[in-house]
């Protein structure tokens, strides 16, 4: 691995561990704000009703990182494919324009 190779996965999981770490947080305020709207809850039921609720939205948005990633592989893959596609029917293009450019250039000497 490369000294970049190396910068750019280091970045990548300290990105990873700041999202996580964001997640985190808004989970915790939205237990904190769905226990608030729950006034007879006893503090200990609170404590769990949170915890409960801030492990269900990582694992909510665990979920849905996944899926954005899935999906990210596969346009890539279309892309890339599509790309192909592409750049054959250009260098093919280019190929035949220079055939017949030639053809032509030929031609015009012999005429």
């Amino acid at each position: 691995m490369t000294a970049r190779e190396e910068e750019r996965a280091l970045v990548g999981q300290i990105e990873g561990h700041l999202l996580l770490a964001a997640t985190r947080e808004e989970g915790r305020r939205a237990a904190a704000r769905a226990a608030d709207r729950m006034g007879w809850l006893t503090d200990t039921q609170r404590e769990v009703l949170e915890r409960q609720l801030e492990s269900e939205y990582l694992g909510l948005a665990h979920i849905s990182w996944r899926r954005t990633a899935a999906r990210g592989q596969e346009l890539r893959q279309e892309y890339e494919h599509r790309y192909r596609i592409l750049r054959r029917r250009l260098v093919a293009g280019s190929v035949l324009a220079c055939a017949l450019w030639a053809a032509v250039t030929l031609v015009s000497r012999w005429a």
